[in-house]
């Protein structure tokens, strides 16, 4: 575990005079939505992005435009910040601990490092499963073509993944024979892959969890997901198909993981139910995610806010869920009529009960881009949902 600077022994406060500053590495909506948070909180927020027009620093207090490594800018933010997060869990580890001999950093190095390589993240859910219950599915690690001749039969069919830098559903191909699996593996270069043996799949769940370096933990309610072509469709909370003990199974498990790293910050974990109610863990993602989106408008605390007080070494907040809610993930397809590019009808959407429209400044729309997000909160679930299925049909989303 990476040891973290003592420049930040006590809570941030948040200040005027002077102020009191909040660093994000990452520029994307992630980051955004953080520095609405931190800054409706009193805090001053900056990012280190490459990209100046980034949708974070469109919003933050200081841009820092440099690459994640550059030594000046990590020097700057650093010397600069009470705390550091990231928003995007492909940012290097490396530059995560060199921040960490300036300033307090959360989520630390280390446990980013296990996110972002699938072996590492596999070994180290079986270890936490041995003692919840609740495992990952069966997997073999492939660092070579070699190692597909001892690859078991009961895995296949399967899912081959790259260890490192897939997200929504790339650096991800099915296979069902040992010769898929060597032809997936050499159109991925060789890179090091896990194989995942494809289960019964009923549905999916995320839960989202947040530590404070204090030891202390909570845990938001049980998110359902639907996913097309590998990205976020829906979320909706409370999950209405996950009985009450899996629920409490995922989110004992998630406490655990989140313990075992001493993970400080918000993180989400995502579970498999499969046809027999049993669970699996699938992946987890260290810094607030699309699925906890709606916590913005239905909890007491949003993820981002929590997000904030985790790394300001600040009391966590209350993760209740106040309004029943389902979140539409907003992508730039929705700009699209045939080959011409239109804005939605966001007038029309915002009349819809309930309606909470987030966008997050990106310029140019681009189809299978994430462009934002709303949010539907009711008095019950299907009010909820009726909601959601009025806003496909004005923006002309399959539902």
């Amino acid at each position: 575990m990476t040891t973290q600077s003592p420049k930040q022994a006590r809570p941030a406060v948040p200040s005027t005079t002077p102020a009191t500053w909040l660093g994000v590495m990452g520029g994307g909506q992630l980051g955004r939505m953080f520095a609405h948070a931190a800054q409706s909180m009193g805090f001053k927020v900056a990012v280190l992005e490459a990209d100046a027009d980034c949708p974070a620093g469109q919003v933050a207090d200081h841009l820092l435009a440099a690459p994640y490594d550059d030594a000046r800018a990590l020097a700057e933010l650093g010397g600069l910040c009470a705390a550091v997060t990231t928003e995007f869990e492909n940012v290097s580890a490396q530059s995560l601990a060199t921040l960490a001999g300036q300033t307090f950093v959360a989520p630390a190095a280390s446990g980013v490092s296990i996110a972002q390589d699938r072996t590492a993240e596999k070994a180290f859910f079986t270890e936490c499963g041995n003692r919840s219950g609740v495992l990952p599915a069966p997997h073999f690690v492939i660092s070579s073509e070699a190692d597909i001749a001892a690859i078991g039969g009961d895995l296949l069919p399967g899912i081959l993944k790259t260890a490192r830098m897939g997200y929504d559903g790339k650096g991800q191909v099915r296979v069902r024979t040992l010769d898929e699996v060597r032809a997936a593996f050499a159109d991925m270069k060789g890179v090091t892959c896990v194989l995942e043996k494809m289960l019964p799949l009923a549905y999916e769940v995320s839960v989202l969890v947040a530590r404070g370096d204090d030891g202390q933990a909570v845990v938001y309610p049980i998110a359902e997901n639907v996913h097309r072509d590998g990205i976020l469709f829906t979320t909706t909370v409370p999950g209405p198909n996950i009985k009450q003990d899996a629920a409490v199974r995922a989110q004992q498990a998630a406490l655990q993981i989140i313990e075992g790293m001493h993970y400080v910050g918000v993180l989400c974990i995502e579970f498999f139910v499969l046809q027999d109610g049993s669970l699996v863990v699938n992946e987890m993602a260290p810094r607030p995610h699309n699925s906890g989106h709606y916590t913005i408008d239905a909890c007491v605390t949003s993820q981002f806010e929590q997000q904030a007080r985790a790394m300001a070494r600040l009391p966590l907040g209350d993760t209740r869920q106040h309004s029943p809610a389902v979140m539409l993930n907003i992508l730039g397809d929705v700009w699209y009529e045939g080959e011409s590019v239109r804005e939605p009808a966001w007038d029309q959407v915002l009349v819809l009960p309930g309606a909470h429209l987030h966008l997050y400044g990106k310029a140019e729309a681009r189809r299978g881009r994430k462009m934002g997000h709303v949010t539907f909160t009711g008095a019950t679930i299907e009010d909820a949902q009726k909601q959601l299925a009025a806003a496909c049909a004005i923006l002309g989303i399959a539902f």
